[in-house]
């Protein structure tokens, strides 16, 4: 992002000297021993982050001869050159002339005028994906090349050929099926009727405008934001438009200056996100239910509510709204799993106008049980956003496109029906056989927006247990069994990103870090191993483990990255999961786990339990 940050100013011609500095420092910090970077702390190296991170440096006017820009170039040639790397990186070589256009996927702005009834319509791709997809169509349709400040012929393998042709794979696959029908898209590029594709560039361009949230971002996260502000521009719109100017101020506000004069970028920020688990984890650690501070995040969350309709309601025409997103602004997409959780956290604490929070709860409690999806789960922002043809794709290659349910979104919302009396609910218990169904053979779960299956099972068994299953059903006790044996001999657990790409050797495998600890132990508690159970070594030696390694000033450390945009592409290091979770499974360590429909402010206080 931070490389990408460079060459959208490049493209506007709005880069300057200073940004470049501060953000090429962050660059240069970042690359590793052998001159790559990876997409997350500890990770392997990544082809395409190295070539971006190369070409953002080569703006910043590092020398090409450089030790540390000739191990990059050299990977990135051992790796088979800029004609390896992701359809995404190949986009932004395009912009300035390194990559011929002819050789992209094609994605043509007529997608617009696609009924929702006929596959690969917008809205059959993820929330975050359409917002991207539909900014890539003005850009495909116009080709823009800016003069190259340089050229970059030292990252082909072979610069005599340098846009080499992919064999196309065997016809009656599906990748054979589509790469046909790029070779179609292409030519109909070249012969596009004029007036129809104008139609179609305008009311792309008047979509994405109608959806810049008020903070002059788009979705609330990086990649749609770049690409909408490119197609805006190249639609006629001056970089001193209102639309412009505040697209271009959103990122002033993802932007992190460090004490030593470096800049970088945020994926995004997750304000009701933090906000309710800290709520959680205070209310869990003892502090008293009436506390100033939680009747203050609840007045903020209860300000945040997202009363009007977005997106999902293309699926949903008569669902009232009454949810939250992850963001300050993103009202386009509340999500199902933020809803559920700010439920969680709005019913924990004694707010002085309960009838309020009612209302919002029951409102929420609505919304979310609308956007059940007709398996019986729960994904993030749409309801069955299953088809699988927009993976298949040659455009999308980027990372997961749509937006299925999964067993974490799912166990939240069951946790929250179950809390507000509706656990025997028949959509409740559709819910319940669904995580039963999709339980892995190993006795874990999958965990789509969590660093993987520890925050998948540490999600499922506290939503079980709250749904009414006892302790003793075989589904938990083999996910108890799991858990224990993926624990680490310091006593801590820990999984790897890679986890999502190789299962077999990585699953619950990985440094040892105070958030997947905190969610096994959550899990664990909830299955009734610990203190108020069963005497359990693994949970004695867990909490042992966030005991010894927490800080001085009360937090952990947590370099590695537990969360997900999309798995394995899209890694995330949520600076709060270090101190939330520990906090809460300590405090159901030591407090018991939450009754399940129990009065707000009817926990112990601090000290009670001691």
């Amino acid at each position: 992002m931070d490389a990408e940050d460079l060459l959208l100013r490049q493209f506007l011609g709005i880069r300057d000297e200073e940004l470049t500095k501060a953000t090429a420092e962050w660059i240069r910090s970042q690359q590793r021993d052998d001159g790559t970077w990876s997409t997350f702390y500890g990770g392997p190296a990544e082809l395409s982050t190295t070539v971006e991170a190369y070409v953002a440096l080569k703006l910043a006017g590092d020398d090409p001869g450089a030790p540390h820009m000739q191990a990059a170039a050299r990977h990135i040639r051992d790796s088979g050159g800029i004609a390896a790397t992701r359809v995404f990186t190949r986009i932004w070589l395009a912009l300035f002339g390194w990559w011929p256009w002819e050789r992209l996927p094609e994605m043509p702005p007529e997608i617009m005028f696609l009924p929702r009834w006929l596959p690969l319509n917008i809205y059959a791709f993820g929330c975050w994906a359409r917002q991207t997809i539909v900014p890539l169509t003005v850009v495909s349709a116009h080709r823009p090349v800016r003069p190259a400040p340089f050229a970059l012929t030292e990252l082909h393998t072979d610069p005599a050929n340098p846009f080499p042709q992919r064999p196309l794979a065997p016809p009656t696959s599906w990748d054979g099926i589509f790469e046909r029908l790029d070779k179609f898209l292409h030519a109909y590029h070249r012969r596009a009727v004029r007036p129809l594709r104008r139609v179609a560039l305008a009311q792309a361009a008047r979509w994405i405008v109608e959806r810049q949230e008020a903070d002059g971002c788009w979705g609330g996260i990086q990649p749609p934001a770049v690409y909408s502000l490119i197609a805006l521009h190249l639609q006629g719109y001056e970089l001193e438009h209102p639309v412009m100017q505040a697209g271009l101020a959103a990122f002033d506000r993802f932007t992190v200056h460090t004490e030593d004069g470096m800049r970088w970028l945020e994926a995004c920020q997750s304000p009701v996100w933090d906000t309710c688990l800290a709520t959680i984890a205070l209310v869990d650690a003892g502090v008293g239910a009436d506390h100033p501070a939680l009747v203050s995040a609840v007045d903020w969350m209860i300000g945040e509510e997202i009363t009007r309709r977005g997106d999902w309601a293309v699926q949903r025409p008569s669902l009232a709204p009454g949810g939250w997103a992850f963001e300050f602004e993103n009202d386009n997409y509340p999500d199902i799993d933020d809803t559920a959780e700010v439920v969680l956290a709005l019913r924990r604490v004694a707010h002085p106008d309960p009838g309020r929070v009612s209302g919002a709860v029951g409102r929420a409690v609505d919304w979310n049980l609308g956007m059940q999806s007709k398996n019986g789960a729960w994904g993030a922002f749409d309801v069955d956003n299953t088809s699988t043809l927009p993976n298949k794709l040659p455009f999308c290659d980027f990372g997961e496109v749509v937006d299925p349910p999964s067993a974490d979104v799912t166990a939240h919302v069951v946790e929250m029906l179950a809390e507000v009396g509706m656990a025997d609910d028949p959509r409740t218990r559709r819910g319940v056989q669904w995580l039963l169904r999709n339980q892995e053979e190993d006795g874990s779960w999958f965990g789509r927006w969590g660093t993987n299956y520890i925050y998948g099972t540490g999600s499922v068994l506290p939503a079980l247990v709250a749904a009414g299953l006892p302790e003793d059903h075989p589904a938990i006790r083999r996910a108890v069994r799991w858990l224990e044996d993926r624990q680490n001999a310091d006593g801590g657990w820990g999984e790897d990103m890679r986890s999502y790409e190789d299962p077999e050797n990585w699953a619950g495998r990985g440094d040892s870090t105070a958030s997947q600890t905190a969610w096994a132990l959550m899990a664990l508690l909830a299955a009734g191993e610990g203190p108020q159970g069963r005497a359990n070594p693994a949970v004695e030696r867990g909490v042992d483990w966030l005991v010894r390694t927490q800080l001085p000033e009360g937090t952990w450390d947590e370099p590695q990255f537990t969360g997900t945009g999309f798995p394995w592409d899209f890694s995330i290091n949520y600076h709060l999961y270090r101190l939330v979770f520990p906090v809460t499974a300590l405090g159901r360590y030591l407090n018991g786990t939450p009754g399940i429909g129990t009065l707000a402010g009817s926990v112990p206080r601090i000290g009670a339990a001691r």
